[in-house]
This record gives structure tokens, C-alpha cells and sequence, in this order.
């Protein structure tokens, strides 16, 4: 258990292992403790730092809700100035790449690769009328249900037909962590969020990942992402939802790993 203070923020995060810095941003009903099996799956090769976002986890609020991704995004610069990182590979899960996507195109220097797991369009795969009622229904929850009820509500949406017994409970447990001005936040930045016209001005190596039962955000979302993105490689994880990483953390590590792997190998200079 770590932290670092970034300007009023207080921001929370799990780090295991060597090697070169891998982060790991969650998606809207998580935090850092869902990445628990990545944080030991890929520590073997990398040094593995899970942080909460703002108003997540063990983070801090924001004074006033986020409206847009680049609010965390910016969060995110100075999170990584504060560890002291040149330059790092940025994982990103449903919201969550919504925040790796737009610190990728605006502070590119920073970035190694990029990894973008059941990614979002936001706003950009709905009617207005669509949009408008998701923002208005997640504000609502918020504000007459409790965090279980809210969790109750969501979370066999996130994963497979049949998920394990021990998944579900452990996605129900995270997801009842979720505090207002976390989730109004996010609830915002989604209602607002467009990256279609920045894809194809990002140009580090791109791994995109898709569960391929997510109701969330489906595969053909992905496929978006992956037929916009220059330099991308699209992975489908058979009989998993939404949280393919929790679903099927095995598989999603070694997918990882050979990719990231694979990067590595490539900017080698051989010994002469």
C-alpha cells in the first residue's frame, strides 16, 4: 500500500514487482484491488502499479466532480512525475482507457505502448437521447441507492452467462467500494466523452482486448478501436464478459506479457 500526493490529491496505489513500470487503470465499478491477479501475474517481468483513481479505493475526492477523462488523465501526468517514471506501458479497462487513451495522444513522450481492455466510445455509441439517459439513470443511482444496491443492479451485466461463484463475489464485494463523487465523475466524463477524432493521431504500439461475451461494451466496439488505431493488434478472450481480466486472469496476463514482450524484444540492440 502506497501513495502520492498530487497537487489536493491524495492518490492510493499497488505496486509488485521489477522491470519496466506497467500501469493499470480500473473501470468505473472498480479499483485496485481488482487487479489483484495482475499484479502478481505480470510482476515476474514488470514493476506492476494499480493506482485508484480519484474518488476510488483509497484515493481522495476531487473537490468537484471530474466532467471529462482528461481531468483524471491530467492526474494521471502528475502521478507519474511524482513516482519519478520516464516513460511507461499504460493498461487501460473500460473507463480506464478512456483515460489511457487521451493521456496517450496529449502526452505521448510518456508512453512505451498502450493497452486498452473492453474500451469505451462513450457518448459516440449512443443517440443523444441514449446518452442522455444513462447519465441521468447513473446520477440517480447514486443518489437514492447504496453502493450494494448499485452493485446488485450492475454486476452480472459486467461478466459471462455462468461466471464462477468466487468471481461474482469478488466483483460484488469491489464494486460496493464506490463512493458518489467517484462515480458522478466518471458519470460525466462518459456523458461527455468522443475519442474517435484522436485514435488516429496516437502511433505507439497498441494491444487491444475484448471479453467475447461483453454486453458492456461489445466486441464490434473493439473493433472500432482497433480498425482506427494505426499500429493496433486485436485479442478476443473466449467465454469471458465485460471483466475478462478478473474472468480469465490467466489468459489475459499471458496475452499481456507476449505483447509487451514481444516490444521489448524489438528495441533491444543487439550486442555486438
Amino acid at each position: 500500500m502506497a501513495f502520492v500526493q498530487v497537487e489536493d490529491l491524495t492518490i492510493h496505489y499497488e505496486i509488485e514487482g521489477n522491470g519496466k513500470p506497467l500501469i493499470i487503470l480500473h473501470g468505473m465499478g472498480n479499483n485496485s484491488q481488482s487487479w489483484k491477479k495482475q499484479l502478481k501475474g505480470l510482476s515476474e517481468q514488470y514493476t506492476v502499479i494499480a493506482w485508484d483513481a480519484p474518488g476510488y479505493g483509497l484515493s481522495s475526492d476531487p473537490k468537484v466532480e471530474f466532467k471529462e477523462f482528461k481531468e483524471f488523465a491530467d492526474v494521471l501526468k502528475g502521478f507519474i512525475e511524482k513516482l519519478g517514471l520516464k516513460s511507461v506501458i499504460l493498461l487501460g479497462h473500460s473507463m480506464g482507457s478512456a483515460i489511457a487513451l487521451d493521456f496517450c495522444y496529449r502526452f505521448p513522450d510518456l508512453v512505451d505502448a498502450l493497452i486498452i481492455s473492453d474500451a469505451t466510445r462513450g457518448s459516440a455509441a449512443l443517440t443523444k437521447e441514449e446518452n442522455e439517459s444513462k447519465l441521468k439513470n447513473r446520477l440517480k443511482n447514486i443518489e437514492t441507492l447504496t453502493p450494494e444496491e448499485i452493485a446488485k443492479l450492475r454486476v452480472k451485466s459486467l461478466l459471462s452467462p455462468e461466471p464462477s461463484p468466487e468471481v461474482l463475489k469478488e466483483v460484488e464485494r469491489i464494486y460496493s467500494q464506490i463512493r458518489p463523487m467517484g462515480f458522478r465523475s466518471v458519470a460525466y466524463s462518459l456523458y461527455h466523452l468522443n475519442n474517435m477524432d484522436i485514435l488516429s493521431c496516437i502511433h505507439v504500439p497498441t494491444l487491444v482486448i475484448c471479453g467475447e461475451l461483453d454486453k458492456v461494451t461489445p466486441v464490434k466496439e473493439s473493433q472500432v478501436f482497433h480498425e482506427k488505431l494505426q499500429d493496433s493488434k486485436f485479442v478476443i478472450i473466449p467465454g469471458t464478459g465485460h471483466l475478462c481480466y478478473q474472468e480469465a486472469p490467466e489468459t489475459f496476463n499471458t496475452i499481456v506479457l507476449d505483447f509487451a514482450n514481444t516490444l521489448i524484444k524489438q528495441t533491444e540492440v543487439p550486442i555486438k
